[in-house]
């Protein structure tokens, strides 16, 4: 749960240091005076789009945080502990969020730098948020299908539908251009068997460029070759050569190196230059024994090296890469003989709409066991808000496979005992409308593992005794969540648990929004203000009193 946020030189919000409860907490407060502050600190908070104007005017920066108690979420607990954001042993979270005069912003998850993008990963698990104008998207297909779904807990099986739907369009298409354009591929795939035979007739190995060119130049200097080896040889081991020099230098030292320990050392030297020039003989011996003059097999390599040569330039590359251009084309063919294969292209076809259809049926028949149970609680629930008689309906219209499933969602209303059930958009007024949206977000709050539920002006077109019993519905609530209401009514106000009055004065040039905690006394007045206006009375003190006691506030 929720257990504090701050905020500071945010918006109109100079500084505000907040600690939640759990139950049902209301916030009040003039229209204008900021209620909404504290949820849009929230928003950026769990990875809403930062704005340079949510800085406060003169302010360089705007710092946000917020504290969370995850010790009753183990499965968030472990997800954090893999990411490594949570130390063993820990059971608080903290969030954290700096905003620039320029709109540029930075993200800490218990102080480590963070992306929106765990921000929303892990604040979806923090909080839900209803805002005020939820009953208007309700009118929307795309939403009451996101709303069932995610009431079913069927939101990784929509995942699934949709990449199998995915896989399933793309080998149609595959199909189909390969059945639209079959002669413009038996005439590529003629050109590539033609370049393929071609250059395997040329038995292409790889690294023989490089091999022919080295033994092209041996050959082609041979001559040269075997006279400077020959004559580097005798310099070396011949009866005159250094060898033999060496070897005396070694008689004449050797007789006195006991005596003079300089003579010693200098014999050490002359052992190694003796052991060098002896691997320099032989391998002097080696390339006369190797390097041979033959025209012939010159010839041979130059007549190959033009071939290489002809063939590269033919296809564009070096003579070396001759090998990596022929694989080339050998996979090219290879694809395109795939792709010619309408046989089983169709086969794919088939499997993956095989593949698709178990998912989407799957979807199906969870949407439709949510559907009867989402719509006899809501049903129920909208009794209790001056829509006596009502009925609400989830109608599963079948439709064409898409990425959404096997049918269209439609949420149908009877606004009236005996009234034909009708699509929801056709029927309720902005006030039904709102109801129905109210009871929807309480019923599937009830079942969501989000501790912390927030709801923004949802009573939005309800008064009377609809809201005391919407006031008593989010109290309900309450007991199994940490429920958070901003209302402009008086008789939901008087149903929470915990009361916050935001005000905002000015303080020089400059408008400051601040929040405090209502005792019994201050909320009585905070009651009867939104009773009666700015003017309080005595008779709105006693009425506003009266509200309070009546449910236990």
């Amino acid at each position: 749960m929720l257990l504090a946020l701050s905020l500071r030189d945010f918006v109109i919000v100079e500084q505000l240091n907040l600690d939640f409860q759990q139950g049902f907490t209301v916030l009040t407060g003039e229209t204008g005076a900021g209620k909404s502050i504290t949820l849009d600190a929230l928003s950026l908070l769990l990875g809403d789009k930062a704005d340079y104007s949510q800085v406060r005017t003169g302010a360089k920066e705007a710092q946000l945080s917020a504290l969370f108690d995850l010790s009753e979420q183990l499965d968030l607990q472990h997800h954090l502990r893999e990411q490594g954001l949570l130390n063993e042993h820990e059971t608080e979270l903290s969030i954290r969020r700096i905003i620039d005069a320029k709109g540029k912003s930075r993200s800490f998850i218990n102080n480590q730098a963070a992306t929106l993008a765990q921000l929303k990963q892990i604040g979806s698990q923090l909080i839900d948020i209803h805002g005020q104008n939820a009953h208007h998207s309700l009118n929307q297909e795309s939403a009451q299908r996101q709303l069932l779904d995610a009431f079913s807990g069927s939101l990784n099986l929509l995942a699934q539908t949709q990449s199998h739907y995915q896989t399933w369009q793309n080998a149609k298409r595959t199909l189909l251009a390969a059945q639209t354009q079959a002669e413009q591929i038996v005439i590529e795939r003629e050109r590539l068997e033609w370049q393929f035979n071609e250059l395997a007739q040329l038995n292409l190995e790889t690294g023989e460029w490089e091999t022919l060119n080295q033994s092209h130049d041996s050959l082609a200097n041979a001559a040269e070759l075997l006279q400077a080896a020959s004559e580097a040889q005798e310099w070396v081991s011949g009866d005159n050569g250094l060898q033999k020099q060496v070897l005396k230098c070694q008689r004449i030292l050797g007789k006195l190196g006991d005596v003079e320990p300089r003579f010693a050392e200098s014999l050490t030297m002359l052992d190694s230059i003796e052991a060098e020039l002896s691997e320099i003989s032989h391998l002097l011996g080696s390339v006369l024994d190797d390097v041979e003059i033959n025209p012939n097999e010159l010839a041979a390599k130059e007549t190959r090296m033009r071939e290489l040569m002809s063939a590269a330039r033919k296809y564009r590359v070096e003579p070396e890469q001759l090998p990596e251009k022929w694989a080339e084309i050998q996979a090219a063919l290879h694809d395109l003989e795939a792709a010619a294969d309408i046989a089983a292209l169709q086969k794919t076809v088939a499997q993956t709409e095989s593949a698709y259809m178990e998912v989407a049926q799957k979807l199906s028949a969870a949407r439709h066991k949510a559907a009867q149970k989402l719509a006899n609680e809501t049903t129920a629930h909208m009794q209790n808000l001056a829509m006596k008689g009502a009925k609400f309906h989830i109608e599963l219209l079948p439709s064409s496979p898409s990425a959404h499933g096997l049918e269209q969602v439609q949420y149908q209303v009877a606004a009236n005992k005996g009234s034909p059930l009708r699509p929801l958009n056709k029927v309720a007024s902005g006030g039904e409308l709102a109801r129905i949206s109210l009871s929807i977000q309480v019923v599937t709050s009830q079942y969501t593992h989000v501790p912390t539920l927030i709801f923004d002006e949802v009573d939005t077109g309800i008064g009377g005794a609809v809201a005391e019993t919407v006031g008593r519905a989010l109290h309900t609530l309450g007991r199994k969540h940490q429920v958070l209401a901003v209302t402009h009514l008086p008789q939901v106000a008087a149903c929470g648990e915990h009361h916050w009055q935001v005000a905002k004065h000015s303080t020089g040039e400059q408008t400051v929004s601040e929040i405090k905690v209502l005792n019994n006394e201050t909320r009585i007045d905070e009651i009867a203000r939104m009773l009666g206006g700015e003017k309080i009375t005595e008779t709105t003190r006693q009425h506003a009193a009266e509200m309070l006691g009546l449910v236990g506030g």
